[in-house]
Parts: C-alpha cells; sequence; structure tokens
C-alpha cells in the first residue's frame, strides 16, 4: 500500500531501467539474488474520481474558479461579521452552482468507471499450470501466455509466438487504434512459431528484452532469447511482432501471445488523449470582465464606506436618537470598523459579480454542442459518419477563425489514387484498355497492340508487385488458381493496403499483366503473364519519414539476390548511378505539373558476398537494444545505394466534392488559407491551382530550394519588394520545407511579413513537425489571429493541437487525426457549414449570454447602492434576501439560456448562402470593448431608471396603497426589483429573433412564475423563517392601480430608447447581417402573399373542376359531387353523350 502511495505521489517510478526483463511464463531464475521487476496491473483506468476522492477533488478544482473562489470568501465574511444580507444569499446560488457542476462531472466520471468496469472483467483465457485457464482481463500480468480467438479483440499488448498458421503469421485489424481497415500481417520468430499446443508452450523457456512503454503504436524494440537444449538463440522483436491491446484477430483461428505490456501501460492507453486545454477567446473576455466589474464593486464598496463616515462626522447622524451605540461599539478601533463596514458594503453589492455566468456558459456549451451531430448536412451518406465533437469548449471560436491551415493528401482530395502513367526505361507509359501503351500510340496501333512485355517493362512491373505491403483477402489466396482470362490474366483478386498509393500500384500491375497472389511463409507469389513465379522474401526495409522510400531483398527463381526500392525521387534519384535518370526527372516534373502523386523505382543485384556482409549488418542492427533507429537507419543507407533506376509511377488522387466552392467561400469570409503538405513542390502548386486555392490571375511567388541564408534572405526582400510594387493583384506564395527552416532561424519577422501580404500560402515538403511551427509563428503573431488546422493523417496531429481549433477528417489515412481534434467531419466541403453557420450561432449567442448577464446584474446591484444614499448608507437591503438569491437562479435564468441554445438571428441558408457575413462578427467584434461599454451603461441606466422612476413616481405619496397604509421601503424595494425582472426578461425578448414555443414559455413563464412565487411568499406566514418582512407587501403593491401604470411606464420608458436605437442604426448604419435580415423578411412577405395567392388559384380551379366533372356525371346517374385528383379518373369511364 505504501509503494502504491509512493508511486500515484511520484516518487518511486514503477520502470528504474530503459528496458524491461520479461520471463515468459513467469519462469524467473532460481538464483536468490534476483529481484523481479515491478509491472502495473491490466486494469484500464480512464475515470478521473475515485468515491474517496470526489467531494475533495472536485471542490479544488471549481474552487480554483476565481467566481467560485470570490463567493466563497464573501459567504465566509457573512458568517463571520454581521452583515446585512444573510449568508443564504451568497451561499445558496454557490452551492447550487457547485453541486450542478458537480453533479454533471460525476456522472460523466461515473459513465467512465462504468465502460472501464466493462473492460476490466472481460473473460480471457491464459496459460497456466500446464493448461488454459479462464480469468477477467484485469488479472492478466506481464509474462503471462494469453490465447486469443478469431475476431476477438487483443487484451493487452502481446508479442506473437505462434498461430495456427506453420509460419507463426496471423491478420491482425487496427481499426479502432489507427481507423485503417486493412489486414496487416504479424509474424512469430521460428522457434515460438512451432508451439501450437498449450503443452508445448508450457515448456517454453524465453526471456523477452524490450524497451519500456512508450505511446508510438509504430515503434517496438526488442529481442526474444529461446533456450533450446544447451543453446541459446537470438531474435529481434519489432512492430511485426507486437500485437497491440484494442486491435482485432482476423482470417485465423487463434494465437498465442506472450502479455509485455498492461493496463495503463499499453499503446492504446498512453495514447489516450486528456480534454483540450484550449481556451477560447470568448473565454478571456469573459475573465477581463469579471475583472472590470470586481474593480466596479470594490470603488462602490470603498466610495460607499467613506461617505458613510463622511456623513456621520455630524454628531446627529453618527448616533441618532432612534439608533444609539452600545458601549462596545463606542470603544472599538475606527480602523476595524472600517474594515467591517468595508466588508459588509462588499457582501451588499457582491451580486454585480454573476455566479451563475459559469454554470450557464458551461450548460450552454455542453447542450449547444448536440447540435454538430444533429446537423444532418453534416452528414456523410457514403460512409455514414457524422460530425463529432470532441470537446464543446471551442463551439463559439469556430466563428472567430482568420486563419485555415489544410493538409492537401486525404482533406482536399479523395485519397483514392488511380494509376494514370509511368515512366519505364525514359518512355512514358499509359494504361489503355488493361494494355501498357507506349505515349503516342493508340491501342489499334502496331506497337500500341501487344500481348507481351519488354525485359523492362516485365522487370518494373515485378518491382512495383514485391516493393510493398499490400495484403489479399484470405477467401481469394485460396483460389488464386481460378479462372483465368484469355490473356491469361487472372480474375481480380482483392488487396488491402496501409498505404492508396501502393494499392493502386499493384492492381494496376495485375491489369496489365504481372499479378501479385499473395505470400506464403516467407515467399511471394507473381504471375507474369500466366507463368507462375516464387521470390523468397529475404529482408524488408521499412518505409520512414527520414528516408522517404522503402525496399525489399527478394531471392529470385533463379536465386539472384536483388534489391527493389521505391520512394519520393529526391530519395532515389541521387542514389541511382545508371538507368534513364535525366529522362525520368523531366517525366517526373510532368507528372507533377499535371497534379500526379510520383513515385520513382530502382533495383541493385547483390553478389553473394554483398549479400553476406548486408545480412550480418541488418542482424546486429535489429538485435540491438540501444539506439536501433539509428543503427538501421545507417545499415539501410548502406544497402539502399548505387541503384540502377527503373522508372517512375504517375497516380492521380482525385479532389473531394465541392473543395473549390468551399475554398472560394472561405476566402469570401475573411479568412485566409494556407496548404500544408508533403508533396513535391510542382504536384502541390498543380493541385492548388485546380482546387481554387491559387487563381490563374494570381501572381505566383516562390521560395524554394534555397540551401543557405543569405540566399533565403535576399529571396525573401525581392519578394516583398515585389508585393510593395504590385499591390493592386493578389499573390499567392509557394515555399517548400528546407527554405521554410532557413526563414524561420533568422528572418521570421520578413518572412511572416511576406506571408501577410499573399492571399494564400502554399508550403510543400513540409515535415509533421515543420507544419505545427507554422501555425505557432502565425499564432503567436502580434495580431494574435485565430487559427483552424484540419487534416486527415497523423502527420497532422502536431499541427492540429497546436492551431486554436483542430478539425480532424474522417478519412483513409486512420482515426489519429480524428483522436486528437476538436472536432471531426467527414469531408473537407462541410467545413463551410461548421464555420459559416454553427461557429456564427454559437458566437453570437454566447456573445449576448456573457454581455447579457453582466447587464441584468448591473441592473439588479446598481438600485441597491443609489439606495444608499437614502438611508445614511446604514447598509441597509433594497431587496429581500430571497429576491437576492433567486433573482440569478430563477427569475432570470432560463429566458437567457434558451436564448442560447435556439437563436438564429439569420436563416443558415442565408449564412450559407453569403459567407461575407461571418465578417460582421470576426475579430471577437461582438465581446470587444464597445459593445461591453454599451452593454454597462445601458444597464446603469436601466438602473437609475428603475430607481428613481419609483422614487419620483411613488416614494413621495404616503397614502398610495388602496387600503391607506404607508408606501414603506419593502414595498418600495419590491416596486424597483418587480419592473427589473419585467425589463431585464423583456430586453431578452428584444434581443429574440428565432422564437419558437420554449422561447415563448420561458420568457412570458419568467414573469409569471415571478408573480405568483411573489403572491405565495408573500402571501403566507411560512413558520421556517425567522422574519418575513414581506408579508402581505406584494398583495397591497398589485392592488395599487398607480403601482400598475408606475411599472408599465418605467418599463417602456426603459426600453423605449433601446428600440429608438436599434431602430436608427438598422437604418443609417445597417451591418451586412442587419441587411440580410431585412432582405430574409421581405422575403418572407413575398412567399406567403406568392402562397396566398396559389391558394386562391388552387381554389378557383377546384372549384371549376368540380362543377364541370359532376355536370358531366349526372348522366350516369351519380349524385355525389366529385373534385380534385378523383376528376380525372371519372371522365373516362363515364363520358358524356351529345
Amino acid at each position: 500500500m505504501l509503494r502504491w502511495v509512493r508511486q500515484q505521489l511520484g516518487f518511486d517510478p514503477p520502470h528504474q531501467s530503459d528496458t524491461r526483463t520479461i520471463y515468459i511464463a513467469n519462469r524467473f531464475p532460481q538464483h536468490g539474488h534476483y529481484v523481479p521487476q515491478k509491472f502495473a496491473d491490466n486494469r484500464i483506468i480512464s475515470s478521473k474520481y475515485t468515491v474517496w476522492n470526489f467531494v475533495p477533488k472536485n471542490l479544488f478544482e471549481q474552487f480554483r474558479r476565481v467566481a467560485n473562489f470570490y463567493f466563497l470568501i464573501i459567504f465566509l465574511v457573512q458568517l463571520m461579521i454581521d452583515t446585512p444580507t444573510s449568508p443564504i444569499t451568497s451561499g445558496l446560488p454557490l452551492f447550487f452552482v457547485i453541486t450542478v457542476t458537480a453533479i454533471k462531472q460525476g456522472y460523466e466520471d461515473w459513465l467512465r468507471h462504468k465502460a472501464d468496469n466493462e473492460v476490466n472483467g472481460a473473460p480471457v483465457y491464459v496459460v497456466r499450470s500446464g493448461g488454459l485457464v479462464k480469468t477477467r482481463s484485469k488479472n492478466i500480468r506481464v509474462g503471462d501466455i494469453v490465447r486469443v480467438a478469431k475476431d476477438e479483440t487483443f487484451p493487452v499488448d502481446l508479442v506473437l509466438l505462434s498461430s495456427d498458421r506453420v509460419d507463426g503469421s496471423c491478420h491482425v485489424t487496427t481499426a479502432s487504434l489507427d481507423g485503417e481497415t486493412n489486414l496487416k500481417t504479424h509474424v512469430a520468430v521460428p522457434e515460438t512459431a512451432v508451439l501450437q499446443s498449450v503443452a508445448n508452450l508450457d515448456k517454453l523457456v524465453a526471456v523477452i528484452e524490450c524497451q519500456q512503454p512508450e505511446a508510438d503504436l509504430y515503434r517496438f524494440v526488442g529481442r526474444i532469447t529461446v533456450s533450446q537444449q544447451t543453446e541459446e538463440i537470438v531474435r529481434p522483436l519489432g512492430p511485426e511482432s507486437l500485437l497491440l491491446r484494442g486491435a482485432r484477430l482476423k482470417n485465423t483461428k487463434e494465437i498465442f501471445g506472450v502479455a509485455v505490456y498492461t493496463g495503463m501501460e499499453t499503446k492504446m492507453a498512453l495514447n489516450y488523449k486528456s480534454k483540450s486545454q484550449k481556451r477560447s477567446a470568448v473565454e478571456k473576455s469573459m475573465n477581463s470582465f469579471l475583472i472590470i466589474y470586481l474593480i466596479i464593486l470594490l470603488f462602490e464598496a470603498i466610495l460607499s464606506t467613506i461617505l458613510k463616515y463622511a456623513w456621520q462626522a455630524e454628531e446627529k447622524w453618527d448616533e441618532p436618537w432612534y439608533n444609539g451605540k452600545t458601549e462596545h461599539e463606542r470603544n472599538s478601533s475606527k480602523i476595524l470598523r472600517f474594515i467591517s463596514d468595508f466588508l459588509a458594503f462588499l457582501v451588499l453589492y457582491n451580486f454585480i459579480i454573476p455566479i451563475s455566468l459559469y454554470v450557464t456558459v458551461e450548460m450552454q456549451k455542453f447542450l449547444g454542442s448536440f447540435f454538430i451531430g444533429w446537423d444532418l448536412d453534416l452528414y456523410h451518406k457514403e460512409t455514414n459518419q457524422r460530425a463529432q465533437v470532441n470537446t464543446s469548449d471551442l463551439n463559439e471560436e469556430l466563428g472567430q477563425v482568420e486563419y485555415v491551415f489544410t493538409d492537401k493528401t486525404g482533406t482536399l482530395t479523395e485519397n483514392e489514387m488511380q494509376f494514370r502513367e509511368c515512366s519505364i526505361n525514359g518512355i512514358k507509359y499509359q494504361e489503355i484498355n488493361g494494355k501498357l501503351t507506349p505515349e503516342g500510340f493508340s491501342e489499334d496501333s502496331p506497337d500500341g497492340n501487344r500481348h507481351s512485355l519488354m525485359r523492362e517493362e516485365e522487370l518494373f512491373l515485378k518491382a512495383v508487385c514485391l516493393c510493398h505491403t499490400v495484403q489479399i483477402n484470405a477467401d481469394q489466396t485460396d483460389g488464386a488458381d481460378g479462372p483465368w482470362h484469355a490473356n491469361g490474366i487472372a480474375s481480380p483478386l482483392e488487396y488491402y493496403a496501409s498505404s492508396p498509393d501502393e494499392k493502386a500500384l499493384v492492381e494496376a500491375a495485375s491489369r496489365v499483366g504481372v499479378v501479385f497472389t499473395g505470400t506464403s511463409g516467407d515467399s511471394m507469389e507473381v504471375k507474369s503473364l500466366g507463368k507462375p513465379e516464387r521470390y523468397k522474401l529475404l529482408h524488408v526495409l521499412e518505409f520512414d519519414p527520414n528516408r522517404r522510400r522503402m525496399s525489399v531483398i527478394v531471392e529470385s527463381p533463379s536465386g539472384e539476390k536483388l534489391l527493389f526500392t521505391k520512394g519520393a525521387e529526391s530519395s532515389i534519384l541521387p542514389r541511382s548511378k545508371s538507368g534513364e535518370i535525366d529522362k525520368t526527372r523531366i517525366h517526373v516534373d510532368e507528372f507533377a505539373l499535371k497534379g500526379l502523386r510520383t513515385l520513382c523505382i530502382a533495383y541493385r543485384r547483390f553478389t553473394p558476398e554483398e549479400y553476406q556482409e548486408i545480412g550480418k549488418r541488418l542482424h546486429e542492427a535489429r538485435t540491438a537494444l540501444q539506439q536501433r533507429e539509428e543503427r538501421l537507419a545507417d545499415v539501410f543507407n548502406f544497402i539502399e545505394r548505387d541503384l540502377e533506376l527503373l522508372g517512375a509511377t504517375g497516380v492521380e488522387d482525385k479532389l473531394q466534392e465541392k473543395v473549390q466552392e468551399t475554398i472560394e467561400a472561405l476566402r469570401l469570409a475573411g479568412i485566409k488559407v494556407w496548404v500544408l503538405t508533403g508533396d513535391k513542390h510542382e504536384t502541390a502548386v498543380s493541385v492548388s491551382l485546380s482546387c481554387g486555392h491559387f487563381h490563374r490571375t494570381m501572381n505566383i511567388l516562390e521560395l524554394v530550394q534555397h540551401k543557405s541564408d543569405s540566399t533565403c534572405a535576399e529571396q525573401l526582400r525581392q519578394l516583398a519588394k515585389r508585393i510593395k510594387e504590385d499591390h493592386v493583384i493578389q499573390h499567392g506564395l509557394v515555399v517548400d520545407g528546407t527554405s521554410l527552416s532557413l526563414a524561420l532561424r533568422e528572418h521570421e519577422k520578413l518572412f511572416m511579413e511576406v506571408c501577410k501580404n499573399c492571399s494564400a500560402v502554399l508550403c510543400c515538403r513540409m515535415a509533421p513537425l515543420q507544419k505545427a511551427k507554422v501555425v505557432r509563428l502565425l499564432k503567436t503573431s502580434p495580431e494574435k489571429p485565430i487559427t483552424l488546422a484540419i487534416g486527415d493523417g497523423a502527420n497532422d496531429v502536431s499541427m492540429i493541437q497546436e492551431a486554436h481549433v483542430g478539425i480532424g477528417i474522417m478519412g483513409k489515412e486512420g482515426r489519429q487525426a480524428v483522436r486528437n481534434s476538436d472536432y471531426a467531419i467527414a469531408r473537407f466541403k462541410f467545413l463551410s457549414k461548421l464555420l459559416f453557420v454553427h461557429g456564427h450561432f454559437y458566437y453570437i449567442r454566447i456573445a449576448t449570454l456573457v454581455q447579457y448577464f453582466f447587464y441584468k446584474n448591473v441592473c439588479f446591484i446598481t438600485p441597491q447602492f443609489l439606495y444608499q444614499f437614502f438611508c445614511l448608507f446604514s447598509q441597509q437591503t433594497l431587496y429581500d434576501s430571497v429576491y437576492l438569491t433567486l433573482y440569478n437562479i430563477c427569475f432570470t435564468s432560463l429566458p437567457v439560456l434558451i436564448y442560447s441554445l435556439f437563436e438564429q438571428h439569420v436563416h443558415p441558408h442565408v449564412l450559407q448562402s453569403k459567407p461575407v457575413l461571418y465578417r460582421d462578427i470576426s475579430k471577437n467584434a461582438h465581446l470587444g470593448f464597445k459593445p461591453f461599454l454599451y452593454w454597462t451603461i445601458l444597464g446603469f441606466f436601466h438602473a437609475f431608471v428603475f430607481f428613481y422612476g419609483s422614487y419620483l413616481l411613488m416614494g413621495e405619496d404616503t397614502s398610495l396603497l388602496g387600503n391607506g397604509q404607508m408606501f414603506g421601503n419593502w414595498t418600495f424595494g419590491t416596486l424597483v426589483f418587480t419592473v427589473m425582472v419585467i425589463t431585464v426578461t423583456m430586453k431578452m425578448a428584444l434581443e429574440t429573433h428565432f422564437w419558437t414555443w420554449i422561447n415563448h414559455f420561458v420568457t412570458w413563464g419568467s414573469i409569471v412564475f415571478y408573480f405568483i412565487f411573489s403572491l405565495f411568499y408573500g402571501g403566507i406566514i411560512w413558520p421556517f423563517l425567522h422574519t418575513q418582512d414581506m408579508y402581505f407587501v406584494f398583495v397591497q403593491l398589485l392592488s395599487s392601480g398607480s403601482a400598475w401604470f408606475a411599472i408599465i411606464l418605467i418599463v417602456v420608458a426603459c426600453l423605449f430608447i433601446d428600440v429608438l436605437k436599434k431602430v436608427l442604426y438598422r437604418h443609417l448604419q445597417p451591418t451586412s447581417t442587419e441587411k440580410a435580415q431585412i432582405m430574409e423578411f421581405i422575403g418572407s412577405l413575398l412567399c406567403q402573399r406568392q402562397k396566398h395567392l396559389d391558394s386562391l388559384h388552387n381554389g378557383l380551379t377546384h372549384l371549376l373542376t368540380g362543377t364541370f366533372v359532376n355536370a358531366l356525371w349526372k348522366p350516369c346517374g351519380a349524385h355525389t359531387p366529385i373534385v380534385g385528383s378523383e376528376a380525372s379518373s371519372v371522365l373516362h369511364p363515364c363520358p358524356r353523350k351529345d
């Protein structure tokens, strides 16, 4: 228990070394000095609280909020000193806010506990004591041998020991981890692959040494030492041996694996993303307003305290005859009395800080986020995917975006590759009707209609069929020798691949005659024009972003050792020493200009001596536990040299639907679009032109292929000069990765100046971290613009997390981008609806909510301050304590909440069809200083009208009530409070444009509820109340006709100025949004008029048709009039006979 506590506090971390040693089946060494390592259990914990820490931890988190902590201090002050209001007035609203938030967070955590218990209690089978034992998932320990059957999910991270296949391979889908639906092949080492029974596995003596847990799903470094009789065999372990928790076993009956990472140390758990810590601009504005109102509060409290003592300087007011001081009060310290009075005034005016603002905003964000998921316009039917909200904290930020950073492949394009062209031995080819045809030849020409392949063509296609990670549907592998077409080509096989490029190339090769038919053990099978060939797969040199290529070493049927390599032209051409290099480079550039994705393909032959040296180096690098990646990179570079270039491929990735329209709409909305891609310069520019990111009339500026700081700086200065000279036309900038690194190193300011003066920016050859750097650079610039990043792949995650708003595309490159995003959509075109409609609505709603909250609290507390001038600053309260408590909780809370959920000041179709309306809310326009000042001044103005209007109309009348009683202070306070509740509710009604039955219910219902509550509260003697100052006050107030006249007059006077201001501004200085509202209103009137005319026309036609038909029908003896749609059916069976 003590060790667990130390681990939780971070004093005793479970891992002391860089590696862990795992004894399979937990057969530890027998010598006494061995101390076993401690590993985590297999429980998954996604919950935040426990039963024991929920109350203290939740309270701590809630009181970290300034407003909550402030009201706690006020509540404690009310308990400690004699204050004018009851502690309940602060304590009850605080308790309500804390309780509602705690219930919400507790319920969410209970759901997480429930999900955790379901996962941790799942049944699993482990090998123990020579047999299979059924246990719960949470009981698996590191070192246990676990059995997993077909279609089951792996309960821990396992190293594969054996499967039901002879070669020890199995197929896995990782869709729940990275979204990739293709089948991945994992293999066991040969020494354990033969152990296919529980009895044999129970006898296995082996040790695994591997790295400590890390979050990277695609990295695993380890080795296994198997003891066989007197010798020990060491084999390397990599990602191909590791089965990840959450992945699912497919096309394999069962596998056995040893648990290496358990519970919260599995890669899936380490990739859990905590809630986004991003803060919206609205939240920052809200905190600024709170500070300003806190200053106003302190000013009012200090001023009131000073004026109190100034007033009491006269002896007659210091101790009036009706309120004499006690001896203790006369002898108390003046400083202590001053502090006590200051705190009392602070308590009296504290409601100017709206405590319920936080909980209302939280409820609005949480409930409002459901509208995105429910929006059918954001639903993609083909993939059955809805929009997804991962955090509701940034809803309003969608309405403030100034820059959009987008990936290209899979975001602007479909990521569905189609083979278009290739270059083989310096000759360009196209696929025409399943045949590889040289450029310039048609199918009918003599050279175009061939049934055989040249040697270079065949070698090129074999390289395409052997150098890949493509898998074949297991149901088809048995039928590979099935029906053949007349030209000797097999019927199409169903391929699976993690890369759409690879799948497109292998499918193209199969169509033209060289078919990849699958793998069998360590062999790859290919059929060239119907002739089967088997290549032994010796080594795979995996793809990595730094090398930008992958290779395979195979043994041909003739025994020759061959290396096949494919990758970006920048990584293949410099390593090639022979072949048509110059012609291929020209062809690659031509392909790129057409917007095609290019790959170069090369090969190399090894002598027996060279291959022996390569095998030795690879084994040493792969079995190393330290710096394995660096050693492998060195060996790969040693192998992939002196290549002979075979050719290049051009694959088309077509644009997504409505990409061009979406980018143009973003531009009209005042949003600048930057495309950040890893593609080569020519391809990226071509796609930018085709998708409308660059216009044909735009002046394209380039900052590419710079190798030194001096040349980069000189080019930047020239570009800045050109922009100033040609400021009339639009400019587009193209930057590559190497030039960007130089520009950001020492010329950041100049680079940003050039970029900001360009309408569109394209960054190509970008590494993932470079994407994040560009976003951070713009995000932290002096203007502090709001940025949005959108992408679909793992390489976009850093960019998505860096931007103010991150959006993941549910594409074909996995779900990492979606998991790490704030919002997820199925297609790029949905971005316009998300920003222009949802973003616009969310911002308007929450901006009005925040301003309205401050306004109604100014209205609420300013009369309290003014009242002190009439009661010698004696700290007498104007309102009853119950009204103080319920004002924000009950009387005025629901109308603004419903407004913030349903308000649509302009129709959604208008917002989407007129992107320029987005400019009206940009740069936090509705929460700037001017709107804040307007709402604050309006609040003070209304408060003055409430107070002095009531005073002038009623204050001097001593016999106003029907029974002749005097008009007392509680009656006066209730009148002010009644006028205030009606006015602030009507003010919310004036702000509402979109009325539903719910708006009507809560708006008028709030006013009715206030009257009913006041009648019951003041009309009954409540036994649990110590004093009841309000008894019969409200009933007497409503019995006075003058009071009703005063209420109506004051409410109209308050709202008249506001209505007048709205009318004048709408006619003299209308915004684009207000113009759209007027046009929408006129359109609705015209539509109603047209409907009226149509109904009138239909009625006349209906009547005339019915009369005519009845005339036709009478000769046949029919007496029932027939009209409408039935008329046509009776004309023919019963015609009139003249």
